[in-house]
């Protein structure tokens, strides 16, 4: 017999989707504790776990796997093959119509009369800001920088100088984080650039007292000056997105908790498992009066908001106040995280859609 962690080791299916699975009445485990509830599987059943895993990765929808397992050891394979034959039909259609819209889409890249350029100045951007204020607006953001070896245009903070602030941003595209901080002495027209992660950590690790910091941006080039200390580095060689669109949502229902004992029961609550979900899901219920708790395993309806429970307590201890409004637009809107006494500070969660 092997245990849950086990079979998760061996399969590579993680704990989380053991448990969905068996929930799911697709990979019921051969025992459970009556008393503990843990689970135990038996030794045929890697076999199966192996081939769901395999299923998955093909991307097969979960109705056609019960099919494929149930069918799997019998003696006529019939029905199987004709799965596997319809599933791999629909992948080459899928692929087939996504090359033709990304075609398209490269075409109007190439034909745009007016292509995006960076918003940069040939004119070198100095400036003076407050160190705290300054650590401050890199720790509300950190969390949320990417880290896709696909997307690297994300792995960095993006530094936005304008109207007299600098605005600092970071996003995974699951999440996103914007912080603002008032500066001196520039007055230009507005710069951007977006500092790699490592040259991002430099700059906060010299924000460590009361210290006025001074930002120079000279082409591709940046450098934070902390006292007699100094930091530079070249700049992503990429356009980050417009973050400011992105953060336009639409009112939603606020409601302002108390964030030591809200993050204890996020922290401490359930949680569902849903297996296109990475991680487990913390499940908000949204009153009509605005006010947020964290729902019960069998909770439904529409007022309910599904994020990923590490970004959410990530978000609140980013947050760094003891009381925080959350902003809730629906379901399938962004789960907006903000400061109280700072509009210029905000979290968003990208929610995950409920399968029930």
């Amino acid at each position: 017999m092997r245990s849950i962690g086990e079979m998760a080791r061996e399969s590579g299916l993680g704990v989380s989707a053991l448990r969905f699975y068996d929930r799911a009445g697709v990979l019921v485990p051969d025992r459970v504790d009556p008393v503990s509830g843990y689970r135990w599987y038996a030794p045929g059943q890697l076999d199966e776990a192996l081939l769901l895993a395999r299923l998955r990765r093909a991307g097969m929808p979960l109705a056609d796997i019960r099919l494929v397992l149930a069918g799997w050891a019998g003696a006529d394979t019939d029905l199987v093959r004709q799965l596997l034959r319809a599933h791999l039909r629909r992948l080459e259609r899928g692929l087939s119509g996504a090359r033709a819209e990304f075609s398209a889409l490269r075409a109007l890249l190439d034909h745009r009369e007016n292509p995006m350029t960076p918003l940069r100045t040939d004119t070198a951007v100095r400036l003076s800001l407050s160190g705290p204020d300054l650590a401050a607006a890199l720790d509300a953001v950190r969390f949320a920088a990417g880290g896709d070896p696909e997307l690297p245009v994300l792995a960095g903070v993006h530094f936005d100088i304008d109207d007299g602030a600098l605005h600092v941003v970071a996003t995974d595209r699951y999440r996103m984080a914007v912080a603002r901080t008032p500066a001196d002495g520039y007055d230009g027209p507005r710069a951007q650039v977006t500092v790699p992660l490592p040259l991002a950590d430099a700059m906060r690790a010299l924000l460590d007292g009361d210290r006025e910091a001074r930002l120079s941006v000279d082409g591709d080039r940046v450098t934070l000056e902390a006292g007699d200390r100094q930091t530079a580095g070249p700049c992503l060689g990429h356009d980050f997105p417009d973050y400011r669109r992105l953060v336009r949502l639409p009112a939603g229902r606020r409601t302002v908790v108390d964030v030591p004992g809200f993050r204890e029961a996020v922290r401490t609550g359930p949680v569902r498992e849903q297996e296109e979900a990475a991680g487990d899901l913390t499940v908000l219920a949204v009153a009509d009066d605005g006010a947020v708790t964290v729902a019960g395993e069998g909770a439904a309806g529409d007022g309910l908001v599904a994020v990923n429970r590490a970004f959410l307590l990530d978000a609140l201890a980013a947050g760094a106040r003891d009381r925080l409004v959350l902003e809730s637009g629906g379901p399938t809107a962004p789960l907006a995280v903000r400061r109280p006494d700072d509009a210029g500070t905000f979290s968003l969660l990208m929610p995950v859609r409920l399968e029930n």
